[in-house]
């Protein structure tokens, strides 16, 4: 099972609900922060999570609605000894801009005293344990970006029919089996894993992609996730806005999730020019599993089962459609 919790779900600008884009993927004993907007460190306190163990951060790009809250939570950090070692991971670009941030800024004069290790991410895998990967791949908008897939490796079921058939007691014999070894009964019998373990089945997989100005690109790549994690900043009546701010509209993702056959879509980087139910109407007329992720909404992911919640309470959708557009800033 992979656990998502939003932390941020706005587009260029926070909105009264919404804060700029940051979210945790958990599973097992990681966790992973991708990407870390202005605010995050606050959303972390609010949604309970707390920071224990939230030392590795995937950063999709370097824009500063993505990496900007870098600077609190890292002198949060360093200040209450929270963590001492954090690792970052990225593109070339987006580290730059992080060093520049940290090293300009945040650790000048060495006041501040923590491990950073800034990991340039290429694509193919990041991290992988027995049961466990992250896979970047790549993204387009407005210059080289990552998206991040998180998937359980396939594993073979033990077939408790087959180990009571045979005789296999309890214990860790049958851990061995599981374990891919063979092992030999009191009656020196020799069983091996293939005489208990059903063909192998393949795992919970979470696809998140952050900004993005094309979607042809990222059918295989997705391709069959249990949920896919997109924005969705426009409205196909602005698709030409979308283009030229290097964006995806809500039909664009809702074709993606289609075209991959993805379990469920979660939109975000929502605009504070639209409703939520413009986005929903949009992208359900192509795609009906889809949902607008909200801060503080938390999903556990399975295989080819998602079930939602809420963390925390959070404010009602009011549209913030009168304020003014985030169309225009550059840094989105």
């Amino acid at each position: 099972m992979i656990e998502l919790v939003f932390l941020g779900t706005s587009a260029s600008a926070p909105s009264v609900h919404r804060g700029l884009s940051a979210q945790v993927v958990m599973y097992r004993d990681y966790r992973f922060l991708v990407d870390c907007g202005e605010g995050t460190q606050r959303q972390i306190l609010q949604s309970g999570l707390g920071f224990k163990r939230l030392n590795k951060i995937l950063l999709t790009h370097g824009h500063l609605d993505h990496i900007l809250g870098l600077g609190g939570l890292i002198s949060t950090f360093a200040r209450w000894e929270t963590i001492d070692h954090i690792e970052i991971y990225g593109g070339t670009w987006a580290l730059e801009r992080v060093r520049d941030l940290l090293y300009g800024v945040v650790l000048r004069g060495g006041e501040i005293q923590i491990k950073i290790d800034l990991i340039e991410v290429q694509p193919g895998i990041v991290l992988e344990d027995e049961t466990f990967e992250v896979v970047a791949f790549p993204v387009i908008h407005r210059g080289p970006c990552l998206g991040y897939l998180f998937r359980e490796k396939p594993r073979r079921p033990f077939i408790n029919e087959r180990a009571e058939a045979l005789g296999v007691p309890r214990g860790p014999e049958r851990r061995r089996l599981v374990a891919g070894e063979s092992v030999t009964l009191a009656d020196g019998r020799v069983i091996h894993p293939d005489d208990v373990l059903g063909p192998p089945q393949q795992g919970a997989s979470l696809a998140f992609v952050g900004d993005a100005s094309r979607v042809d690109n990222l059918v295989a790549a997705v391709h069959g996730v249990d949920m896919l994690v997109i924005e969705a900043t426009y409205l196909r009546a602005e698709a030409d806005m979308a283009r030229r701010f290097g964006h995806l509209t809500a039909a664009q993702a809702a074709r993606l999730a289609l075209e991959a056959e993805v379990h469920r879509l979660v939109l975000t980087h929502i605009s504070r020019r639209y409703h939520e139910g413009q986005i929903l109407e949009e992208a359900r007329a192509i795609f009906p599993d889809t949902v607008v992720a909200r801060d503080f909404d938390y999903y556990r992911v399975l295989r080819r089962h998602v079930t939602t919640g809420t963390l925390a309470p959070g404010a009602e959708e009011e549209g913030d459609s009168h304020l003014e557009s985030d169309c225009h800033l550059q840094e989105s």
